[in-house]
């Protein structure tokens, strides 16, 4: 999605919200970003199931919480806050199934599909031992990479979706939990990197793949 859909489909949710049709907005909401909410929280519980599951969860507490939400932020960036916390709950309570109280049209069939490519380390086979190894990481390392590399977040919306809490951060610390996630992520890639070395998907000293 481009910047300026995106745009759109912000004040589209919030003018829905904002005339109390919160309903629709959630709609709308799902309809917009539930593909890759849907991918975020898969590869975080490296489980399509239990992904699922934190879908019906993430979008009850969606529908719940939209009337109280403040717009201090975008909305993309609370819902995947309120993503991370339904999969801290799964997480937890893993056993628990629900039934999915809006649409589900949005979700896809196959959330992680690999393209081919001419390069070694983007042919398919290489491609998913690669992401092999990306899923061999924890949860919140999975996450960070996700919000970062594939839905291309701030830094600060970064550590606004990773942060404890229910309150926002203030700025000073906001910008010091972003530092802190920042160096994480480069820790994550080496280590990446050390593994996919070790699996031979790329030479000591050659420009590696990205994560």
């Amino acid at each position: 999605m481009h910047a300026d859909e995106r745009e759109l489909l912000e004040r589209e949710i919030q003018g829905l919200s904002e005339r109390g049709d919160v309903a629709g907005a959630v709609e709308r909401a799902l309809q917009g970003y539930g593909q890759e909410i849907l991918r975020l929280m898969t590869a975080m519980l490296h489980d399509p199931d239990r992904g699922r599951d934190a879908f019906s969860v993430f979008s009850e507490n969606l529908l719940r919480g939209l009337p109280g939400f403040r717009w201090e932020s975008s909305f993309r960036t609370w819902a995947y806050r309120l993503a991370r916390n339904a999969c801290v709950q799964v997480m937890r309570s893993p056993a628990v199934r629900r039934e999915q109280p809006v649409s589900m049209s949005a979700m896809p069939e196959e959330p992680f599909a690999v393209r081919s490519d001419t390069r070694p380390w983007q042919r398919t086979s290489v491609k998913e031992r690669f992401r092999a190894l990306r899923e061999s990481l924890d949860p919140q390392e999975r996450l960070l990479l996700s919000l970062r590399v594939d839905q291309r977040l701030s830094w600060e919306d970064v550590a606004k979706v990773m942060a404890e809490g229910e309150e926002p951060l203030p700025a000073a610390a906001l910008k010091r939990r972003a530092a802190a996630l920042r160096q994480q992520f480069q820790r994550v890639k080496e280590h990446l990197r050390t593994l996919a070395e070790q699996e031979g998907l790329v030479a000591s000293g050659d420009s590696s793949p990205s994560v």
